[in-house]
């Protein structure tokens, strides 16, 4: 047996690494919109927990929720799990994520 054959562990990347080498060109206005009620209302806000791209963070102080759009990925998960309350839209044309398939 050689040095070569020995399999070597896979590097442990971190989500937030991998979220870093995303291309994105960033408008100035927010694709998303919350009902900021409707959010306060929901006892599981589950668009704090699905986000891969952590888009959605709880005001502690006020209760409201904070978008950061600038992280968002447009896989639509919030769209799906929080339809209620978030209303998203593909970013202004030109704008957005770049996937190098496509």
């Amino acid at each position: 047996m050689t040095s070569a054959d020995v399999i070597k562990p896979t590097p442990v990347v971190s989500l937030e690494d991998k979220l870093a080498l995303v291309k994105r060109k960033i408008a100035k206005t927010s694709h998303i919109s919350v009902d900021q009620p409707a959010f306060q209302a929901d006892p599981d806000k589950v668009v704090l927990f699905v986000c891969p791209a952590k888009v959605y963070e709880k005001n502690e102080e006020s209760g409201e929720c904070i978008v950061n759009f600038e992280n968002c990925l447009e896989c639509g998960t919030c769209q799906v799990a929080a339809r209620a309350y978030v209303k998203w839209d593909n970013p202004q044309g030109g704008f957005g994520v770049t996937y190098a398939m496509g």
